[in-house]
This record gives C-alpha cells, sequence and structure tokens, in this order.
C-alpha cells in the first residue's frame, strides 16, 4: 500500500510538471486570447460592452490604426491607437496587383475574412478590392492587416498589437455584429493636409474619401456607404425607387435634412481654415505620393521580374511626387458643398452656396489639428454632440507608443430605423 501511494505520489509530481511546462498556446490559442484588464477596465469605464460594434481607423502618414467601439448610445468613441508597424507603397491608393501600395478607402470585414492560422501570427483580410476599386478597374488580392512586423504591401503591426486588435473584432462577432468597417486614410483630412497635398494627382480621390471621413467625424457613427458612378457616395438613398450600381451614373439621392445641416456647417468653416492653409504651404514638407497608373504598372513590372530572379533595384521605382516641388496655388474657394449637394434632392445647390458665403462671412476660427505580397499564402478622438455647432477636426495624435482607450456600444445600422431617422436621432441629443 505504502509503495502504491508514493507511486501515485509520483505520479500526480510528473502530471503538475508536465502541465507547467504547457506552453500558453496549448492554453489559450493566440485567436481565443482576452483583452488586457487595463482595455476591459476602459470600456467599463465609459459604458461599453466587450461585445458592442466595433470599426477601424488607418492613417498612413501619421503611422496609426485606431480601434473604435460603440457606445450605449449608438454613437462610436475611440478605444486604442496603434502605431503600425510597417506598411509600404506610398499615400494614395492602390492601383494594381503588384504595386506594393496599401489601400485607402471604406472596407468591410466580415467573419470570413478573419484568419486564426495565418502564417504572420493573425489577420484579416480588409476586403480589397471593394465595389468602388472594381468600378475602376483596380486589381489585387491578400489585402490584410496582421501581425509579424513584415510587409509587402498590408499593413502590418506587432504580434502584441494584432493580437488585441484581433480580440476587438472577434468580440465584436461574438456580440452579434455580423461586418465592420476599416476606413484607409492617407493622413488625417484636416484642412492643413489637405492644402499640403493640393497639387498631388491623388487629391480628387482624397476629396472624396474626405465626405465619408467628415461624415464620420459629425456624427461618430460609421457612415452608409455605397458606389455609384465610379464613386463614393455616403449616407445617401436613391429616390423614386431606383437603385446604386457601381458603374452606372448617380440616380437622384437624398440624405437626412440633419445630416446636410451639420454638414454645410463644417465646410463653411472648413473653406476658411483651408484657404488660409494655402497661404502657408509653400515650404511645408510632404510625404511621397503614387502617381496613378502610371507609376502602379512600373513597380508591378518591377515586382513581377524580381519574383522571376532577374537583377533588379534595390527599391522599386517611382515617379517623383509633383507635391514635392509644387507651390501653393493663390487662395480660391472650394466647391466642395456644392460639388457634394449637387446630386441631393434635399438641398439645392444654390441654398447650400448661399449658406456657405453667409457662413464664410462669419468671424475666422481656427481648425485644431500594405498589398500582401500578391501571392500571400496565408488565407483619440473625442465625442462631440452636433447642436448648432460643428466641432473642430480632431487633432493629430501623438507619436508615443501609449494606447488611448475608450470605446462606444451596439449601434448595427438597420435594426427597422431608416437612415433619416437615425440621423434625426442623433442631431436631436
Amino acid at each position: 500500500m505504502t509503495r502504491l501511494i508514493k507511486y501515485a505520489f509520483l505520479l500526480s509530481t510528473a502530471l503538475a510538471l508536465a502541465a507547467c511546462n504547457e506552453t500558453f498556446e496549448d492554453i489559450a490559442p493566440k485567436a481565443e486570447r482576452q483583452l488586457p484588464a487595463r482595455i476591459v477596465q476602459t470600456m467599463k469605464a465609459k459604458g461599453m460592452s466587450k461585445n458592442s460594434p466595433v470599426m477601424m481607423r488607418i492613417f498612413k502618414e501619421e503611422g496609426k490604426l485606431e480601434v473604435w467601439k460603440a457606445r450605449t448610445n449608438g454613437r462610436y468613441d475611440i478605444i486604442a491607437s496603434y502605431d503600425i508597424c510597417k506598411w509600404s507603397g506610398q499615400l494614395g491608393p492602390k492601383f494594381t496587383e503588384g504595386d506594393r501600395q496599401a489601400p485607402e478607402g471604406f472596407y468591410t470585414v466580415r467573419p470570413g475574412q478573419m484568419n486564426p492560422k495565418s502564417s504572420y501570427y493573425l489577420a484579416f483580410n480588409i476586403g480589397f478590392p471593394n465595389a468602388y476599386d472594381q468600378a475602376n478597374g483596380r486589381t489585387g488580392k491578400h489585402l490584410m492587416v496582421h501581425g509579424a512586423c513584415s510587409s509587402a504591401g498590408c499593413y502590418s503591426m506587432t504580434d502584441e498589437q494584432i493580437s488585441e486588435i484581433y480580440a476587438f473584432a472577434r468580440d465584436s462577432f461574438n456580440g452579434g455584429q455580423r461586418e465592420f468597417q476599416v476606413q484607409a486614410f492617407p493622413f488625417r483630412m484636416t484642412a492643413e493636409n489637405m492644402a499640403r497635398y493640393r497639387n498631388d494627382p491623388n487629391y480628387d480621390f482624397w476629396k472624396m474619401l474626405k465626405v465619408g471621413y467628415d461624415h464620420f467625424e459629425l456624427t461618430k457613427i460609421p457612415p452608409k456607404v455605397d458606389v455609384c458612378g465610379k464613386r463614393y457616395v455616403f449616407n445617401s438613398e436613391p429616390v423614386d425607387g431606383q437603385s446604386f450600381s457601381p458603374t452606372a451614373a448617380c440616380p437622384p439621392m437624398s440624405q437626412p435634412e440633419s445630416l446636410l445641416t451639420a454638414y454645410r456647417q463644417h465646410q463653411a468653416l472648413y473653406d476658411i481654415a483651408f484657404n488660409k492653409a494655402l497661404k502657408t504651404q509653400s515650404t511645408a514638407q510632404r510625404s511621397e505620393t503614387i502617381a496613378g497608373h502610371e507609376e502602379a504598372r512600373l513597380v508591378a513590372d518591377w515586382s513581377k521580374r524580381r519574383a522571376r530572379g532577374e537583377k533588379v533595384s534595390r527599391l522599386p521605382p517611382n515617379i517623383p511626387s509633383p507635391t514635392a516641388v509644387a507651390a501653393a496655388p493663390q487662395p480660391a474657394s472650394t466647391p466642395a458643398i456644392a460639388a457634394t449637394a449637387s446630386a441631393y434632392t434635399a438641398e439645392p445647390a444654390s441654398r447650400l452656396q448661399s449658406a456657405l458665403e453667409a457662413a464664410a462671412a462669419q468671424p475666422e476660427q481656427r481648425e485644431p489639428e500594405q498589398q500582401e505580397a500578391a501571392d500571400n499564402p496565408a488565407p483619440a478622438v473625442t465625442e462631440a454632440t452636433v447642436e448648432g455647432t460643428v466641432p473642430n477636426p480632431t487633432p493629430r495624435p501623438d507619436t508615443s507608443a501609449e494606447r488611448t482607450a475608450s470605446v462606444p456600444a451596439p449601434a448595427t445600422g438597420g435594426q427597422g430605423t431608416s437612415l433619416r431617422r437615425r440621423f434625426q436621432n442623433i442631431f436631436s441629443r
């Protein structure tokens, strides 16, 4: 009996030691790791649910990826901000497979795009090409946000960062969110930054993205995104029973009146700040940008020859960005309001222009401030309520590695509430 007790003791000790030597990966797979306690505490402090809806914003020039979550009032707030470890290419959209450009635009991530077994630790496909990209003949595949801090075109994070980012998305899906939005921008779309790149060949594309950027800044709700006439349209509904087609001309559209009013006020202040910024942008530092399809084709050809083992330059070829030498143009009023509203039946362009001119007469106010290898084998913003005045754009965050915490609540669009009714509720709060 004594001998049996001794053997039992030795066996239990051996099992205990084996358990101690078991890795964390064996106990809790990386895709199931929970968010750190500090983030969970911050969410609770802000009245946010762990499983509430999520969205993300990416800013290339600032090198930031932001995670936003919905609060109990339906509006989103930032919960974490991460320094992007690596992204390749230059400022500007992705044009063609092999151009090594990280995408810019509005993308949708669904559960099937999550990859817990990625060879880059963890990953999710951002959904390039979307309807806009396809309508404009843009090609590419396997565009990811992933770990491993190594990229040939995706947005690459450290393993620790992607573990948290992945957990945010996973928890939102577990809470019932069917898809989340990723907004990828060249930079924070302030008047100062837009003025810096006024002469860039990508400027018109960025002005189009800025409408969606502004809508989110005003409402703190991810905008409803559609494509017609090969352009993005935001928070709009076709009228007279018509529908949106990515390649067909845009039909007559309407927007919630409360959103139109808030956007007019915002645009009037923006125009003042933009014209002021033009006076001081002649020597402003600018990042290199891609010079359209021509440069994209050069880089794609370089990528193909490099993949075949041919001797090529260490870095991909590029066409010097015109913004590096371009002088700032003379101040001029931007027609963004009229251009944006001309297709909306809710407010004729002439009335919007009158509102703009009236607002411009007010006292001046200051405005604060990658494609994974195409053959990748692995599959501090503060909430601002709009009540008569429009909040200033979000200041550019500092470059410290410290993460910001803040999260929002359940707000999945379309639970029996129309787009117009949702915005009326938002702006009446």
